[in-house]
């Protein structure tokens, strides 16, 4: 499985580490931590040398009770991080998480070489034609409704079934419109309980039947932290058995706040194997 960032094609066969980089006041886990450009650059440089491939900057926090955001606002964060992280590490693969073809735009101009949308595009119509005008990959994630309507739209006949037909239509639009690389993404936590959580990376595997990479993103989640009854701040072990889990599913990112014991799992999944 290859996909092509910035001409460089990356064989995701052996599974990539994503670090998140939460350029956002009030992020679930990380809000606010990254306040000037040292403690940015001193994060990126920690995530990039502990062996991450991507990393990816998301300045609109998704959890349900988030503030809105303007796009004006969200461009004004997250343009002058990549920026600043492609002055320092010129070589590092940016991510962008966003719903806004607009924010999309100007961060590939800026330099960012992929697009994690939450809503593969039911958000903005307009960001498949930002995808397939500057050629680069998108990870279109599942979700319903949006963050602030998403725990209410949690009813389904099929869940898996459900979600299969909705990456195939996805998919289908993509291709039309010529793109190339596509990661899906289950969206662990966006409008499913804790148990279809479960159930959704009980059945990860059949995801592959699109035969496209999947990317999990399980990181410190509630999913995690409600099951064991403790806090995200202690959901680390959980999330590096999850994320293990995700790997013998066929996951080929694994999306996370904790770069080092992330690349640590995909080493000992790859000696296995």
């Amino acid at each position: 499985m290859l996909i092509n960032c910035k001409g460089k094609l990356l064989d995701l066969s052996i599974p990539k580490v994503m670090g998140i980089l939460n350029v956002t006041p009030n992020s679930f886990f990380d809000g606010g931590k990254y306040k000037n450009e040292a403690e940015i650059i001193s994060q990126v440089e920690k995530m990039l040398s502990e062996g991450a491939t991507f990393i990816d900057i998301g300045a609109y926090s998704s959890k349900p009770s988030a503030e809105f955001v303007t796009e004006q606002e969200e461009i004004e964060r997250i343009v002058p991080v990549v920026e600043l992280i492609l002055k320092h590490f010129p070589e590092a693969l940016l991510s962008i998480d966003t719903f806004r073809a607009e924010v999309a735009k100007a961060s590939l101009e800026s330099g960012a070489a992929i697009i994690n949308d939450i809503a593969a595009g039911e958000l903005d119509d307009k960001m498949f034609d930002v995808i397939a005008k500057y050629n680069v990959p998108y990870i279109m994630m599942h979700m319903r409704g949006n963050p602030q309507t998403m725990q209410s739209l949690t009813q389904y006949e099929d869940m898996v079934k459900e979600m299969l037909f909705y990456f195939s239509e996805k998919v289908k639009r993509a291709r039309s419109l010529g793109i190339n690389d596509i990661i899906l993404d289950p969206g662990f936590g966006f409008a499913k309980t804790t148990d279809q959580n479960y159930e959704v990376l009980q059945k990860m595997e059949l995801f592959n039947l699109l035969e496209l990479p999947v990317l999990a993103g399980v990181s410190r989640k509630s999913m995690i932290y409600k099951t064991l009854n403790n806090t995200a701040e202690e959901a680390l072990n959980g999330t590096t058995v999850l994320n293990t889990i995700a790997l013998t599913k066929g996951a080929k990112i694994l999306r996370v706040h904790d770069v080092k014991e992330a690349v640590e799992c995909v080493t000992l999944f790859n000696k296995m194997n």
